[in-house]
């Protein structure tokens, strides 16, 4: 039965991104959006259907953090230094490769980010994290987060997203995205909070509306009591050089789709 609905997820999954660049480069004006086809909800419900069995747990008895790609059905089990997380070169390395984008490219994953969903998956007592995407090959115009090893799209098994996106708001120096319609929350790191709910069904042009930001305000100050350190506007990349030049130029690293502006 999972395999089954896993391989409706990824063939969903595909045509949902397929659609999405054709939305964006199509001289026609896009689909509006509405609720998502029946095969996308059957999708949908099987990523947020709980599992029996609790997450694996290392030699202390703490939790793994397991990342599940439903594009390649594929899972990786990282073990946290701490209860907040913290993972070993090697394990950020299982995770760019799990969270490879689905043309097979891979990122560098930004700790942090693996950090903030260790704490999602602890807090809810979730076997796994279900992917929906990770790493995203950037394209010229598009500065997401996705590009930089920074941002998840993902599913608590067990959880409603809207519950999810409640807690993952206060952890402070995040940018934490809903949708309903597409049944995942975004979920990426950076220097200041940020939180949004879009309506777009999968595949349809974003419908992106900024939410709670007196909540983003006060949710980084007090993460910043915590010791909580976000992470640098500088992106994590393999151009050195050009990562320099950004820096210094003081270029923003938001997300083009995720905050269009302040």
């Amino acid at each position: 039965m999972r395999g089954g609905w896993v391989a409706l997820a990824a063939s969903v999954l595909a045509a949902s991104f397929a659609a999405h660049e054709d939305v964006a480069h199509a001289s026609r004006p896009p689909p509006r959006a509405g609720a998502a086809p029946a095969s996308y909800k059957q999708a949908m419900s099987g990523w947020h259907a709980p599992l029996a069995h609790p997450a694996p747990v290392d030699a202390t008895g703490r939790p793994k953090l397991v990342l599940h790609s439903l594009n390649h059905d594929e899972k990786a089990e990282l073990t946290a230094a701490t209860d907040a997380g913290g993972f070993s070169a090697e394990d950020l390395d299982r995770a760019a490769y799990v969270l490879r984008s689905a043309s097979g490219d891979r990122h560098p994953v930004e700790p942090r980010t693996l950090n903030v969903v260790y704490r999602i998956q602890s807090h809810f007592s979730a076997p796994e994290i279900r992917i929906v995407s990770g790493y995203r090959v950037p394209k010229p115009t598009n500065h997401s987060n996705h590009g930089k090893g920074r941002a998840i799209d993902f599913v608590v098994p067990g959880a409603t997203d809207a519950d999810v996106a409640t807690f993952a708001r206060t952890l402070g120096f995040v940018g934490v995205g809903i949708y309903p319609v597409s049944g995942f929350v975004h979920l990426d790191v950076r220097d200041r909070s940020y939180f949004w709910s879009d309506a777009s069904g999968p595949g349809r042009k974003n419908r992106e509306r900024g939410i709670l930001g007196d909540l983003a305000k006060s949710s980084d100050r007090e993460a910043a009591l915590r010791g909580e350190v976000p992470v640098s506007t500088c992106a994590l990349q393999f151009d050195v050089d050009a990562a320099l030049r950004a820096c210094a130029a003081g270029e923003s690293t938001t997300d083009d789709d995720d905050e269009p502006g302040d």
